[in-house]
């Protein structure tokens, strides 16, 4: 194997304008390789180290659908189990129609539905129920009260109808809470980060915000305040634009007590790729000997859950050739994905540039990070992808 390629890519994304980042290769097990590139901090000119954490946003979901799976591998439900059965709170839904009208759900939302993105959730939290549940917990937004108060709003399509990306995780999170009587934090530091040796991951970052890198947002150069924003703002090298330094929060954490199954974990590289190693190889750890997940259940968690007509709202460009399975994305057409990896390569991406890649027929992992919002995925992570698998097919 040869990274230099990979080295060179991560490179160029910190030459075009990606601030820093960070990337792990693990191949049954092992760090393979390793890197940093360009900055945490820009404006002080302060290298990516590598042991920086990161808001990963969505690419959290990954420890959510592991959580759940583990309560699934223990007995506690089925996938098509309802919803209510865990929350009662879900029991009556109702759905809201194009038109505004709001009607009576006919199905009840399913455990599956919450794992594929198909209950008719939405990321909208300007709605009724989120007043309801800042007022009832007084801005401490503790998560159980804050899914409870969410079933009172409509759903926007009949359960399992379609896929919609959405508040799903944070409420399967709210399921394993009541499921194992544990806050989820609570539950995932027991069952994952502890028994995986995750010892700099998290929940919270105002227990942790000193070791966060900042967030950036790429300005173009088009943008009619950028005059304003370059004198307040790290200019780029190149004249495309700048990045806007826009602090350490992640508004997806709601408030103090609120354990975002979908968006919550701030974590470093060394520590996520633990995650993502451990899967590909077959659910055990080779660090730590620790066992999470079987590897029965990680081939059900790559296998694509959607229908046809499902699949047609799954259609952001990078993910073109992949499913949805139980919480990931899950290449099943090569020819279309224009990969040079293997079927059922799975995982999933954040808002911020972190990504997950796994392999589990080649026992390979991949944790990459940077730190900016809108962080080009479309562009990078098919090329990502691509160049780590020639590193690895190269002698």
């Amino acid at each position: 194997m040869d990274f230099t390629l990979l080295k060179q890519f991560t490179d160029r994304m910190t030459a075009w304008r990606i601030p820093g980042n960070s990337i792990r290769v693990h191949l049954n097990g092992e760090e393979v390789f390793r890197a940093e590139s360009g900055f945490s901090d820009v404006e002080h000119r302060i290298p990516m180290r590598g042991d920086e954490r990161f808001f990963i946003f969505s690419c959290s979901k990954l420890v959510t659908v592991t959580a759940a799976l583990q309560l699934y591998e223990r007995g506690f439900f089925l996938l098509d189990d309802p919803l209510y059965d865990v929350l009662p709170e879900y029991r009556h839904m109702f759905v809201r129609d194009n038109a505004g009208n709001v009607r009576q759900a006919q199905n009840p939302v399913t455990m599956r539905h919450l794992f594929t993105m198909t209950a008719g959730l939405t990321y909208n939290t300007d709605t009724p129920a989120f007043a309801k549940a800042r007022a009832v917990t007084g801005g401490r937004m503790d998560t159980r009260t804050v899914i409870r108060c969410l079933a009172e709003d409509p759903l926007s399509f009949e359960p399992g109808t379609m896929w919609q990306y959405s508040l799903c995780h944070d409420v399967l999170a709210a399921a394993v809470e009541t499921i194992s009587g544990m806050r989820f934090r609570d539950y995932v530091q027991t069952h994952i980060f502890d028994p995986l040796g995750m010892t700099r991951s998290c929940y919270h970052p105002e227990l942790v915000t000193d070791e966060i890198a900042p967030l950036y947002h790429f300005r173009n150069s088009d943008e009619t305040h950028l005059a304003a924003l370059q004198s307040a703002s790290a200019q780029l090298n190149q004249a495309d634009g700048v990045l806007e330094n826009v602090g350490k929060r992640n508004p997806d954490i709601y408030g103090p007590d609120y354990d975002s199954g979908g968006s919550g974990v701030i974590t470093t590289a060394d520590d996520y790729i633990r995650l993502c190693s451990a899967l590909a190889c077959g659910g055990t750890s080779v660090q730590t000997g620790a066992h999470i997940l079987s590897e029965g259940t990680i081939r059900l968690m790559r296998t694509n859950q959607l229908t046809a007509s499902q699949r047609a709202q799954f259609n952001w460009p990078q993910l073109r050739g992949y499913g949805y399975g139980l919480g990931v994305r899950t290449m099943d057409d090569r020819a279309l994905s224009g990969t040079t990896g293997g079927d059922g390569e799975f995982g999933w991406g954040g808002a911020a540039g972190a990504t997950v890649l796994i392999d589990a027929d080649l026992h390979l992992g991949v944790f990459y990070t940077h730190h900016m919002l809108n962080p080009q995925e479309s562009w990078y992570q098919p090329r990502l992808r691509n160049v780590v698998y020639a590193c690895i097919n190269r002698s």
